[in-house]
């Protein structure tokens, strides 16, 4: 018997490994940020324009919590960072650090907007993660329909608007924002 279990303590080790990751949404949001970590998931820095409907761009609405109207119409000449999300969604999580480490970057400048989307439309749950986590992202709520081929329910997605407010990239899954990489494509995008 004992030497049974020796042969078999590490498969037995990745099986549990393995039920946690898939049961414990803590774990597995833990377990993908290790993985941003590593380089594999940097967020992509190539102009990826999407042809996409004036109208439809000028249709995403949100509201903040105190119920501020941001319609991204209004914010010609800005570039634009929209992170569609929620709480509950480890791979959300896990990228939402290097969301507010990009953030924290160019928070100071009026060019750039953070819309970090909760698509629970629960700002309270919302701003009680930020809190726990010490984020000062900008949470806002889904204020109107948002067109299919922007945002399908995939989360995260993230989409990035240039100052033209023609979508330049649209990305669905995990990705690691804060790079060098990625500070100077927004940089660049405010021509």
């Amino acid at each position: 018997m004992q030497q049974f279990i020796r042969r078999n303590l590490s498969t037995f080790f990745l099986i549990v490994l393995l039920g946690v990751l898939l049961f414990n949404p803590n774990a597995k949001a833990f377990f993908l940020k290790a993985m941003l970590s590593t380089g594999f998931f940097n967020a992509s820095t190539k102009k990826e324009s999407k042809s996409v409907h004036a109208a439809e761009m000028t249709a995403l609405l949100f509201t903040d919590k105190n119920g501020s109207l941001v319609n991204t119409a209004d914010l010609k000449g800005k570039v634009i960072f929209i992170n569609f999300w929620a709480t509950w969604c480890p791979p959300c999580i896990a990228e939402m650090g290097s969301v507010h480490a990009l953030y924290n970057k160019l928070k100071n400048d009026p060019r750039f907007v953070f819309i970090i989307a909760d698509t629970d439309n629960d700002l309270q749950q919302s701003g009680a993660f930020m809190n726990k986590h010490q984020y000062d992202l900008p949470v806002y709520r889904l204020a109107g329909p948002i067109p299919p081929d922007l945002f399908n329910g995939s989360l995260p997605t993230t989409l990035i608007i240039d100052s033209k407010n023609n979508l330049i990239q649209q990305h669905e899954g995990i990705a690691n924002y804060d790079t060098k990489a990625m500070l100077d494509f927004l940089q660049s995008l405010l021509q």
